[in-house]
């Protein structure tokens, strides 16, 4: 059987944690054959960011030629995108080449807290990659900005999943945690809404975590899962990741990664 394969579209982190690196290991460990385009790359550990160093628009739009013409993926994932001018390189060749399965994680800061992506580039990340998304997944203080309005329970969840659904005409995965729920997640597609129950795992290792989630829903998606079964097999994956606890920094720590590859029972 061929190997499904699945592109990252994002910044890359030297310590190994999050972004490019944390993609291409979750999509691998996910059964499926990882790519990789650079939006930036990035001075950075579980501490802080200390660093950034843009790819220039005709670079980043010939990594996407070079991948597209050779390797098609079956699905995409778009994390770190720091720039307006960005932006509209991905949304122009993933139109032009027709991409399917798009997963936009809307990372606007990391973990540590620092900031990773311009003002004016929010509004140009819901306009242009927003509507071509299968599914966004912002985190709590990122929906916050993507909707307008504070988030502090499950019910506001649901409100600002369905502001940004209907705003941008895709489907919205809110993850929780942030000290509102044990990390349940709330899944908004066409007027629906499905929470997908999670236990919080009490892991200072957490850096990381929303490029994990994502890249591995892009897996699942690539393999040919509907988008709710393909959130419950990522929830699984990143479950898994979290409670194997390795620890290697001074810091907060990555997240484990070496863990088993996903079985089709999960």
């Amino acid at each position: 059987m061929k190997l499904k394969t699945a592109l990252s579209i994002a910044g890359s982190d030297c310590s190994g944690g999050a972004g490019i690196q944390a993609d291409l290991k979750t999509m691998t460990m996910n059964g499926v054959y990882a790519m990789s385009v650079v939006t930036a790359l990035t001075a950075q550990n579980t501490l802080g960011v200390r660093a950034i160093q843009e790819a220039s628009p005709l670079f980043l739009q010939q990594q996407l030629e070079a991948v597209f013409e050779d390797i098609y993926p079956d699905a995409v994932k778009i994390g770190m995108v720091a720039s307006c001018e960005l932006i509209e390189v991905i949304a122009d060749r993933l139109t032009f080449y027709q991409a399917k399965n798009i997963v936009v994680d809307p990372v606007m800061t990391a973990t540590s807290g620092s900031s990773l992506m311009k003002t004016d580039a929010v509004e140009c990340l819901t306009e242009k990659l927003f509507p071509l998304a299968c599914v966004v997944t912002p985190n709590i203080p990122e929906a916050e900005v993507l909707a307008g309005m504070d988030i502090a329970n499950e019910a506001a969840m649901m409100t600002a999943a369905e502001r940004i659904g209907k705003a941008y005409g895709c489907a919205v995965l809110l993850k929780g945690g942030h000290h509102i729920n044990d990390a349940n997640d709330l899944l908004y597609t066409k007027g629906e809404a499905v929470w997908f129950k999670g236990r919080r795992i009490h892991n200072p290792n957490t850096h990381g975590t929303g490029c994990t989630l994502s890249s591995a829903i892009a897996a699942n998606l690539a393999k040919g899962y509907p988008l709710p079964e393909a959130v419950h097999r990522a929830k699984a994956y990143i479950s898994g990741a979290l409670a194997a606890m390795l620890d290697l920094g001074r810091g907060s720590g990555p997240m484990h990664h070496a863990f088993a590859l996903q079985e089709e029972t999960v």
